[in-house]
């Protein structure tokens, strides 16, 4: 049992209500890839000392007071209910360990965690699989925080592994930008008129998509009742970050642009294979965006630094990205999709659709209640065909008590969505993880579009001269 405390640790911010709803209960999913075996790891000591002391929400549980309101309330904390050890069969393939696995991932993603203890747990996989020798499973609720926040408190408990002194350290998320002497008063009027415009053609569609407009039935997207609890199927693949860079620095644009390119590309190729009417369809993805005032952090401490970055919690609102269209062009010049992808991010950029959204939900929680938001949310995603997140990981390799981690993703579970594409980067490669719904995604043909989408797109950049950068 975990006895409640006297203290109320602080109020539930309305993102993490509607995150933890009657119709919305959303988790992030964090695997850990460890080049070693994990039989000495003590893990009790680590969550006791390191973990649970990063937020007070750790040892809380979501309670609803005498006016309604819900708080986060602080609990005794029994890690033994919060640790799972799945026990595989003995003697066993690699290979069927790769199926126990992807099974047991599968499965765990699926379920609901108690309301009644606080919102997270852990499976540990001393299993070799052809991907690692020992994995380790985070489930974390999307009520205690967004990606940001929780991927700086599980990297907090990790250190560098060739010198734990040493802090770990991230891409740059700094962008240069021209001087503002140097525009004209013609170029600034301009700039001013096309935000202006791009911001009332945004935020009307943003609302016509989440309550009119649903995108058409597709190999990707069945309707509009959602795949809340549908059998759902997990896996992930890599690409190479020299690679994108090689593919970045020909076309003149930036790593989002590719990425998202390739992704675009090969969801469209696996939607014509499937049905060649869908390559012409109506689709968009609702991207995550994170609203921290974030132009770049270099170490954990910048991640965890509230001052700079805003509280802690659900800093997040999402932007509606068309899909573009697949037509003879295109499936010849692939780098189409990388230039269309930039363009619309470009000019999305030169938009404040997003916060007139999120100021939106915030009128509607005042006036309607956090449920009708979530309703709201839920309508959302079901009317669109795929969700589409990312974070970047660290530029070093990581240890967890000294065992070296080999890859890190991450995935987002318990939504009404069939499709979710989540995108991480760890070392030299960039991890691509999709989350299908398994009855209606192949989900290896949709990866092995993924692949042939990021190969020839790889190729035809190569055609460029690097100076070009057309």
């Amino acid at each position: 049992m975990e006895h409640q405390k006297e203290e109320l640790a602080e109020p539930v911010s309305p993102v993490g209500q509607y995150f933890n709803s009657s119709v919305l209960c959303i988790y992030i999913i964090g695997v850990l890839e460890f080049e070693v075996p994990i039989d000495d790891l003590q893990t009790y000591a680590l969550l006791q000392d390191v973990f649970l002391p990063i937020n007070p929400r750790f040892s809380s549980i979501m309670v609803q007071d005498k006016n309604g309101e819900k708080q986060w309330k602080k609990v005794d904390v029994n890690l033994k209910d919060h640790v799972n050890i799945p026990i595989f069969p003995e003697g066993k393939t690699v290979e069927l360990h790769d199926k126990y696995f992807h099974d047991y991932l599968s499965s765990i993603a699926m379920e609901q965690l108690p309301q009644s203890r606080p919102l997270w747990e852990i499976h540990m996989i001393n299993y070799p699989t052809s991907d690692a020798c020992s994995t380790i499973i985070f489930k974390l609720h999307h009520a205690l925080g967004d990606g940001y926040s929780l991927m700086g408190a599980l990297l907090s408990c990790l250190h560098r592994a060739d010198d734990p002194c040493l802090p770990l350290s991230f891409p740059s998320l700094k962008q240069s930008k021209p001087e503002a002497s140097t525009k004209s008063i013609c170029r600034k009027f301009s700039y001013m008129l096309s935000s202006a415009f791009n911001t009332v053609s945004d935020f009307g569609w943003s609302v016509l998509k989440s309550s009119i407009i649903s995108d058409d039935r597709t190999p990707i997207r069945f309707g509009d009742d959602g795949a809340d609890f549908q059998p759902i199927s997990i896996s992930s693949m890599t690409f190479s970050i020299d690679h994108i860079k090689d593919i970045k620095s020909r076309l003149g644009v930036t790593i989002n642009d590719v990425i998202t390119g390739i992704v675009f590309y090969g969801t469209r190729l696996y939607m014509q294979d499937m049905d060649s009417k869908s390559k012409s369809s109506h689709s968009t993805a609702l991207v995550l965006l994170n609203t921290r005032n974030i132009e770049g952090y270099q170490s954990i401490n910048d991640m965890l630094n509230t001052k700079a970055k805003g509280p802690w919690g659900n800093k997040i609102t999402f932007l509606h990205v068309p899909i573009p269209k697949l037509n003879e062009t295109r499936i010849s010049t692939p780098l189409e999709f990388i230039r269309d992808s930039h363009n619309i991010i470009k000019r999305k950029k030169q938009s404040l659709g997003v916060v007139l959204t999120g100021t939106l939900l915030d009128i509607e929680g005042k006036l309607r209640g956090q449920e009708a938001v979530a309703k709201r949310i839920r309508g959302t995603l079901t009317k669109s065909s795929a969700v589409i997140s990312n974070l970047v990981g660290p530029v070093q390799q990581m240890a967890l008590a000294n065992h070296p981690v080999k890859g890190l993703y991450f995935t987002l579970a318990g939504g009404p969505e069939s499709l979710v594409i989540s995108i991480m980067s760890y070392m030299e490669v960039i991890k691509v993880t999709l989350k299908t719904e398994k009855d209606l995604i192949d989900e290896q043909k949709l990866k092995s579009c993924m692949q042939s989408a990021f190969e020839m797109i790889l190729r035809a950049a190569m055609e460029i001269p690097l100076e070009t950068k057309r």
